[in-house]
């Protein structure tokens, strides 16, 4: 099993990567979906202090389980973050 200090540096990491994206867009389209923007940037804060209680306050019975799901959850939630991303450039 990862380390708390690493799960917690990877959801840093990926959500940092997501607003990062979001700044890249405002800046490069400034008169386009600004309020769809900032929005996607709320939804990752959402969903990293989601993950972080989920990651502070495990299930005891099943650590490995927990820890797994979290991950996984991670990954769907920031992809679909990035998703929302893309559609907006079309």
């Amino acid at each position: 099993m990862a380390s708390l200090k690493i799960i917690k540096k990877d959801i840093d990491y990926l959500i940092s990567e997501v607003v990062s994206d979001c700044w890249t867009f405002l800046y490069i389209n400034p008169d386009k979906k600004a309020e769809d923007v900032v929005e996607i940037i709320n939804d990752s804060i959402k969903l990293r202090n989601e993950l972080f209680a989920r990651v502070n306050n495990p299930d005891k019975k099943s650590m490995k389980a927990h820890y797994k799901a979290i991950n996984q959850d991670l990954l769907t939630g920031v992809d679909a973050l990035f998703q929302r991303i893309s559609q907006l450039t079309k």
